[in-house]
């Protein structure tokens, strides 16, 4: 039974004994059995913290020193990291987070799934977890009068100011600070988002892990830049690798980065990178794993696990610009895959021409609207992929799938708590977890992705 809250008071200090890790990566330290969550601290650690808010059920602490530290602890490589949310794992050795997100899995499986006897893999990490992410999307603000690119501190829209974010490709940092001078010296205007003024929301920049070609997208506050001709020839000028200069035009009061209308102000509207052998054209508005080398080996588990033997129909649901499909279809009969953006699809089918692959075939719509119009049609599928975002499926889309009683459902989450939720209605519907494989694509967070294979039960 948890303690009286009247008993233990804010601003107050505490030792304690952290006990586990939450979802979010806080430690859990217990006084008389009442929960305090508290960032930066790792398992077995003796901590002094400070009460910083209670609430009924569980408060909230603010590490003041670690009186015995754990030995999976390791210096931090940025303390900014820590502010902004993007390295919330880094004081934890690579080989405790990978531990951890195995168990962030096995945990969601158990308390959310109901499973409790199925494997659950060593998470697959990487050998340098550092300078992976393929892509940045920074905002642009003004911080004491001067135009500034950064990241947001923690919970808030307040800008920090950053170089350097360690977890990203080092030519995206440099491309970014050398558009940001750019833009210094042409006098842009940031966005503000109090007076909804300003001409430059944010940079985006993508560059290919294999080919190095680089799309560069502005996302402006109005149809144009003022001196834009001049701004456009400076970043040709000044970036590497540059295919494709963009304008993305979003002058609604939101907080969704992307507006609907793309500008392609210099080279062309795609840039190329390569996966698993394929070349892949990818958009503006396109979504792309941003860790290419962990992608492929979450895609390996995924094409293994579909255990394919060269003459089984496949689905492939939620399929974005084809990065699975076209892999899967190198491998089997024949694909279907369906996605929600018309654009991605556009991009898969060029990216399907550009490989020369025939055996696949990709529809704009929903999932769970698709899914039932291909099963009255009378197609029907051998082995299903599903990699749905981070809500999961669809009920209305398991009902259906079941339905065609494929003889395997091979499911890439990138949430654990959703996809544990799903693949427990998968089960009760008669099919068995054959094994959980975390991929971590994501390192120095606590995001994790997985594949989860579940085959029909003999008795079906």
């Amino acid at each position: 039974m948890a303690t009286d809250t009247h008993t233990l008071k804010k601003n107050e200090y505490y030792d304690g004994v952290v006990v586990d890790l939450t979802s979010k990566g806080q430690g859990v330290v217990k006084i008389d059995n009442y929960p305090f969550f508290i960032e930066g601290v790792i398992p077995g650690e003796k901590v002094h913290f400070k009460a910083i808010k209670l609430n009924k059920k569980y408060g909230f602490g603010r590490l003041i020193r670690i009186d015995e530290s754990s030995p999976d602890r390791v210096e931090i490589t940025d303390p900014v990291g820590r502010q902004i949310g993007t390295m919330t794992l880094q004081h934890m050795s690579y080989d405790a987070q990978l531990q951890f997100k195995q168990k962030l899995v096995r945990d969601a499986f158990y308390k959310l799934g109901g499973f409790e006897d199925i494997e659950v893999r060593p998470t697959i990490g990487m050998e340098e977890p550092w300078g992976y992410r393929n892509k940045a999307q920074i905002p642009v603000r003004d911080i004491k009068g001067q135009l500034e690119t950064g990241f947001y501190r923690r919970g808030t829209h307040n800008l920090i100011p950053v170089e350097n974010f360690y977890i990203q490709d080092p030519e995206i940092d440099k491309i970014i600070v050398t558009i940001r001078d750019i833009m210094r010296e042409y006098h842009v205007q940031p966005y503000d988002e109090k007076t909804v003024k300003g001409e430059l929301r944010h940079i985006i920049v993508k560059r290919g892990h294999y080919t190095g070609q680089v799309m560069v997208t502005l996302v402006l506050n109005r149809k144009s830049l003022r001196n834009q001709q001049a701004i456009v020839e400076e970043i040709v000028e000044q970036v590497p690798g540059l295919v494709s200069l963009v304008a993305n035009i979003n002058t609604k009061n939101t907080n969704v980065i992307l507006g609907k209308e793309n500008k392609v102000l210099w080279g062309q509207e795609h840039y190329e990178d390569e996966m698993l052998g394929l070349t892949l054209r990818i958009s503006p508005n396109s979504f792309y794993q941003v860790n290419t080398i962990q992608a492929e080996r979450l895609y390996q588990e995924a094409i293994n696990a579909a255990g394919l033997t060269g003459t089984e129909t496949v689905l492939d649901a939620y399929s974005g610009i084809g990065s699975i499909s076209l892999a899967l279809a190198r491998e089997t009969a024949k694909v279907y895959a369906m996605e929600v953006v018309p654009e991605a699809i556009e991009m898969a089918e060029h990216n399907a021409a550009l490989n020369e692959i025939t055996n696949a075939t990709f529809e704009v719509g929903k999932a769970e609207e698709v899914l039932p119009k291909w099963h009255e049609e009378g197609i029907k599928f051998d082995v299903a992929v599903v990699d749905p975002p981070r809500k999961g499926l669809d009920e209305a889309f398991i009902e259906t799938l079941v339905t065609q009683q494929p003889e395997r459902i091979v499911y890439v989450s990138c949430n654990p708590a959703t996809c544990a939720r799903d693949c427990r209605l998968i089960a009760d519907a008669g099919y068995e977890i054959q094994h959980v494989q975390p991929v971590d694509l994501f390192c120095q967070t606590t995001h994790t992705e997985s594949v989860v294979l579940l085959t029909k039960s003999k008795a079906m």
